[in-house]
């Protein structure tokens, strides 16, 4: 499938500002499953945009606005073709629990077993774990286990929360967006060493287009492998990857700071296309 990517953040102050310094994570990735055929960052304010690649291969555009301002305007334009990844059996059992000591401290895991600013290990979340996988002992079985559970738990409402709620915020609420269920699922999923991170991008659906949160765990000898708790499903060629990270703090779409006003407004508009 080909899209075409359009996304407009905007920021109107109450006064001027200045000494604006942001990062923006919308880049779309290249791999086995993705190709992106263009990506263009536009900033107005007119500013100098250069780019580099974080810890986890993300790409990352960053650009900085001296003078005062009461506006700022990011659009970014992607053309991406997805293919549908060959999906692993639901019945599947490729691997048993007892594999993961073999990945737990290797590079690509060890930052995704661990808790992280939005997701947590605890002994609470360790017997919601338990419960959710119910015996289960295989990592690619547990982790199906996992995702229902959290779909089950979870009741999707728009703003319930926001960006920066914590998993066991949105577990005592029982409620959330995407971000929340991707949340929850990771923390159950690293209570039971389960390498699990968080996955930025974009979902197009007949009904609308938008960013979207998902996650994907390590299963051994098979790898990275997709699943959305909000959906409960394996992601298609519907999904479009930007970036990963421990959690929603690693691969924020945009992220900045300025001196000024803390009276603002930001407007956010995403649109998908089929691009052919």
């Amino acid at each position: 499938m080909k899209w075409a990517v359009r996304h407009r953040t905007a920021f109107s102050y109450a006064g001027p500002v200045q000494d604006s310094f942001n990062e923006v994570r919308l880049q779309p990735v290249t791999n086995p499953h993705q190709q992106l055929e263009s990506f263009k960052l536009t900033v107005n304010p007119a500013s100098s945009v250069d780019h580099f690649l974080d810890f986890y291969g993300n790409w990352v555009h960053h650009f900085d606005v001296f003078e005062p301002h009461t506006f700022l305007e990011m659009q970014t334009e992607a053309v991406v073709i997805t293919r549908l990844p060959p999906p692993l059996a639901e019945d599947a059992q490729p691997a048993p629990l007892s594999r993961l000591r073999d990945v737990a401290n290797t590079e690509s895991c060890f930052d995704f077993i661990q808790a992280s600013r939005f997701t947590d290990t605890s002994p609470a979340t360790w017997r919601l774990a338990v419960d959710a996988t119910a015996k289960q002992t295989d990592v690619w079985q547990a982790s199906l286990a996992i995702m229902r559970f959290v779909n089950r738990l979870l009741e999707y409402e728009t703003s319930s929360t926001h960006v920066h709620t914590p998993m066991r915020e949105a577990l005592a609420q029982r409620r959330g967006v995407c971000q929340d269920f991707a949340h929850v699922m990771i923390g159950l999923s690293r209570a039971l060493h389960i390498p699990a991170r968080y996955v930025s991008g974009y979902l197009a659906t007949q009904s609308a287009s938008a960013t979207h949160a998902w996650t994907e765990v390590y299963v051994p000898s098979v790898g990275w492998r997709g699943l959305d708790p909000t959906h409960n499903c394996q992601p298609d060629e519907s999904y479009v990857k930007i970036g990963v990270g421990r959690d929603y703090n690693d691969v924020p779409p945009v992220r900045g700071t300025y001196r000024g006003t803390l009276s603002r407004r930001m407007d956010v508009d995403v649109q998908i296309t089929k691009a052919g």
